[in-house]
């Protein structure tokens, strides 16, 4: 299954025009006119968690599912969704040209949305920022990004996930001690201290209760771009609400559910691992098993903020991405030869002259 990229449209009450949501305000506003209105929902209304077992079975309620018209980037896969009177548009991914296509695909609808905190101005400021820090980077392509068309800004999908895991282990705890010993060095007798170790065998049981393990449920980005991105402060979500979509787009989820759960096992067992040891305690701890229960498995489908840009180069695609709520900013990093030429040439003459200041030297102590 796979799933698209969305947009979401509100008229404004007054002129008709589209309204847009406004990070700063946490409100709808209407270019146009200046119009606002409020978000119908708030951080105050708890979002509910849906029950994993009944997901993978194909048994949620079907208000938890919906539809949409999409098409797939030729370039990079990604699912992008038009309006019906839209037929060509770019891929928001790579800047890839795409013909609408008709189909629909059938997914779980979002539960929860961080909204944008930061707006298109304090994005660009910070990938402008985070570019002027890239002194191998080449001029132009800097140039081009600074100078280039308004980022866009997309939610992207992720999963989070709750479960309580208890955890049966044996192992061994290892409890350090030193020794006098002798040794010969450079032909004399030397007394030394030497750690040594003695080890115990131990058994016990760990328990964890997880809550918003966060998993990355799309392929169209690099997910060591997004992982940089973190962390993020869930306590800010709402639930969800088109209105929070207004003015920017948002990709639905390409991972699937229990795909995505089997890498928040892997972030679980992490965190079970370092629970054993602590528990073990000691020195050093050896795990010989760990057989874990897992039990009251929930999840939910989350929008989290970016900002994007994607420019075509000299025939590449180069994208930068910012924390919409944080503003960190994670990128491809090209490198120009030139500098690194210039570099190596400036630091090849600053060891010579080092090297000819230290022989002048040498001689003027020689005379």
């Amino acid at each position: 299954m796979t799933t698209p990229v969305e947009e979401h449209r509100f008229p404004c009450d007054n002129c008709g025009s589209d309204m847009a949501f406004d990070p700063g305000g946490h409100q709808l506003v209407c270019d146009h006119c200046g119009n606002t209105k409020p978000v119908s929902e708030g951080r105050s209304t708890a979002i509910q968690e849906l029950d994993f077992n009944a997901a993978v079975r194909g048994s949620l309620a079907e208000a938890e599912m919906e539809e949409t018209r999409v098409t797939s980037c030729p370039n990079c896969g990604a699912q992008v969704a038009f309006d019906a009177d839209i037929h060509a548009t770019e891929c928001p991914f790579c800047a890839t040209p795409v013909v609408a296509d008709t189909g629909t695909h059938r997914h779980i609808k979002p539960r929860g949305v961080l909204p944008f905190r930061l707006d298109e101005r304090d994005a660009r400021k910070a990938m402008n920022t985070w570019l002027g820090q890239l002194w191998f980077a080449p001029n132009g392509l800097k140039d081009y990004a600074r100078k280039g068309r308004r980022m866009d800004g997309i939610y992207v999908p992720y999963w989070t996930y709750d479960a309580d895991t208890r955890t049966q282990y044996t192992g061994e705890r290892g409890v350090d001690y030193q020794v006098r010993r002798t040794v010969v060095r450079n032909g004399k007798k030397q007394t030394v201290l030497v750690t040594k170790t003695r080890w115990h065998r131990v058994s016990g049981r760990v328990a964890r209760d997880f809550d918003d393990v966060l998993v990355l449920a799309s392929t169209s980005l690099p997910k060591d771009y997004t992982d940089a991105l973190a962390p993020w402060d869930l306590s800010y979500l709402s639930p969800y609400t088109p209105e929070y979509l207004t003015g920017f787009r948002a990709e639905a989820y390409t991972v699937e559910l229990d795909d995505g759960f089997t890498e928040a096992r892997g972030h679980m067992d992490n965190r079970i691992t370092r629970d054993i040891r602590f528990d073990i305690g000691g020195d050093r701890q050896r795990i010989h098993s760990a057989k874990t229960a897992v039990s009251n498995v929930t999840f939910k489908h989350v929008l989290l903020p970016v900002w994007m840009a994607a420019y075509k180069f000299r025939g590449r695609t180069f994208r930068f991405i910012v924390n919409g709520q944080t503003g960190a900013v994670r990128g491809e990093r090209p490198y120009s030869a030139i500098k690194i030429a210039i570099a190596v040439i400036i630091g090849l003459l600053i060891a010579a002259a080092i090297g000819y200041g230290m022989a002048l030297q040498d001689d003027i102590v020689l005379r």
